[in-house]
């Protein structure tokens, strides 16, 4: 009996364990939720990072007094994000003799989508570049109302920025010109250099002798070039 009791108090206690093990087990449910995002950085281009393929200004016989008109180039941004342009008119001669001699002037028109240069244009720019070089005009900005609304117009001299010691060292009289903004964000100057995603800008440079040229300059060959880069317009951007 002894025994027996100890047998069904063992198998008691050992069911009693097993219904109260069983009591307390269960399951903890999960939930589960992703969310995702992404950050695209915009495309800031000119000319579809392509170099202009026209020619500056081209000449032969270049003489004296004589004034000669360049051909029109495009300055498109391409891509989708607005910017401040930077330009550098860089210019040399092949003889060692005063580069002072040349004076250069630019005439420039910024148009938006939709819009495009006109014979009247054509016609107002060559005016505006015989006035300048007459010195009649000084450099202004305007917004040629009468020729087309809302193309806003620009004309003056290339600025002489810095000596090009590259070219000085090869024996070429040469300088550096800065013709359109310098990437600032402020000054009346700067606004019309700046392009946004839909804007593009026609450009072109007129050079003259000057008259007082003498027969150092026969043979002389004038060289010039115009690198323009663009840096992102933002508000929190880095300048």
């Amino acid at each position: 009996m002894f025994k027996l009791k100890n047998a069904f108090l063992g198998s008691a206690l050992v069911g009693a364990i097993v219904v109260s093990g069983s009591f307390g087990t269960y399951s903890w449910f999960t939930s589960e939720t992703n969310a995702t995002g992404e950050i695209t950085n915009g495309t800031l281009e000119i000319n579809n990072s392509q170099d202009m393929e026209t020619k500056i200004i081209e000449a032969t016989g270049f003489a004296p007094s004589q004034l000669k008109y360049g051909e029109w180039l495009k300055i498109e941004n391409t891509g989708d994000m607005d910017a401040y342009l930077r330009a550098t008119y860089n210019q040399s001669l092949s003889a060692d003799v005063p580069l002072d001699s040349y004076k250069v002037g630019y005439i420039a028109y910024k148009f938006s989508e939709g819009q495009e240069m006109t014979d009247d244009i054509l016609e107002e720019s060559r005016i505006y570049l015989d006035e300048l070089f007459n010195g009649t005009t000084n450099e202004v900005k305007s917004m040629s109302k009468a020729i087309a609304p809302g193309v806003e117009m620009v004309v003056g001299f290339v600025e002489e920025e810095e000596v090009q010691p590259a070219a000085k060292a090869k024996g070429m009289s040469g300088k550096a010109k800065m013709v359109l903004g310098d990437g600032s964000k402020e000054g009346e100057k700067h606004e019309f250099w700046q392009l946004n995603d839909d804007q593009y800008i026609d450009l072109s440079f007129a050079i003259k002798l000057d008259e007082k040229a003498g027969n150092e300059y026969q043979g002389v060959t004038y060289t010039s070039n115009l690198n323009v880069t663009a840096k992102q317009m933002d508000e929190g951007a880095k300048n």
